[in-house]
């Protein structure tokens, strides 16, 4: 298993391949994310963060799931649609991934070990947010129903 968060990379929306390397030193939040969720219209507080704190540092990564109630069942042309026509998004969005089981992504393989919650490891459901700190270590893991607003009290206080 790699240790740090900067030695794995992801396909975009868009098919390019990027290097997570070059958020080092950024403040990163990572999302699993669906665009059919009771829990979709937290996209606009997501990006209501990027855009308070991006100058700072803040990175968010958006990565589409459909593991849970079939709730991302687009490609990515109408994923990259929904999130910026209905949300404007604005922030890095990925190619759609597993988060759970055999396929689940690196990342999220990486991540899930890094912070466990509660009840294991495993993300229970759309719009769980992890929290990288500029050195690239995980450092808090939110629920899906912890909205982006309540994530603002710890970004200001790691974006001085």
């Amino acid at each position: 298993m790699k240790k740090n968060f900067y030695q794995f990379s992801a396909s975009s929306l868009q098919g390019k391949e990027i290097n997570m390397e070059s958020y080092n030193g950024k403040t990163i939040l990572v999302v699993n994310t669906a665009s059919k969720c009771g829990l979709t219209p937290q996209f606009e507080g997501l990006e209501n963060l990027y855009q308070k704190y991006k100058e700072k540092g803040l990175v968010i990564l958006g990565f589409p799931c459909n593991q849970f109630a079939n709730q991302e069942p687009g490609d990515e042309k109408s994923i990259l649609e929904g999130c910026v026509i209905n949300y404007g998004v604005t922030f890095q969005m990925f190619s759609k991934v597993d988060v759970n089981g055999e396929n689940a992504h690196p990342i999220f393989k990486y991540l899930t070990k890094e912070l466990r919650d509660i009840i294991g490891s495993n993300i229970k459901w759309n719009f769980t947010k992890f929290l990288i700190n500029s050195e690239g270590k995980p450092i808090k893991r939110f629920s899906p129903t912890t909205k982006p607003e309540k994530i603002d009290s710890y970004l200001s206080k790691l974006l001085v």
